[in-house]
């Protein structure tokens, strides 16, 4: 998160494919350093990429300064329910990744939406990171219970 302008705006980077979250009235959260700060959408627009958020309440540049490079959350009670093999980011992010033949490649470390299908981003243990197309190909279980994601290996993927 950063500002934009002077009249408390921010500019945000959601990692949500939900923006209704970012809609009038919608509440989202702040971490703050002894406390979590309750948030509420006073508006919210489009611009490059990005979205521009204004809170109730905070209508200078002064009161949200401090907030530079913090990140918002939403409480797992707002979370929508998703349909199957569908998933929250949070859910898939640190799940280890194995092939169907028991080869352990590492750990999923975050995630990419280029545009089609996600790109999950996983780095073994020595630190080398392979790109995973989310796609029926390739990911065959996703079992976030016990944070596990076992995919078909397919030719070219990891070389």
């Amino acid at each position: 998160m950063n500002t934009h302008g002077i009249k408390g705006e921010v500019k945000i980077n959601p990692s949500t494919d939900f923006n209704s979250r970012f809609n009038p009235g919608e509440i989202v959260y702040l971490p703050l350093e002894d406390k979590e700060l309750e948030l509420i959408i006073k508006k919210s627009r489009n611009h490059k990429q990005q979205l521009l958020v204004q809170f109730e309440g905070y209508e200078s540049i002064q009161q949200v300064e401090e907030w530079k490079g913090s990140h918002l959350y939403i409480k797992a009670s707002q979370q929508k329910q998703l349909k199957e093999n569908e998933y929250y980011y949070h859910e898939i992010i640190g799940c280890e990744m194995v092939t169907t033949e028991g080869m352990r490649l590492g750990e999923i470390t975050s995630i990419l939406a280029p545009g089609a299908n996600d790109v999950w981003i996983v780095q073994d243990e020595k630190e080398q990171e392979y790109l995973i197309p989310y796609i029926a190909d390739v990911v065959k279980k996703v079992d976030v219970q016990n944070k596990k994601v076992t995919i078909e290996l397919m030719e070219g993927l990891i070389d």
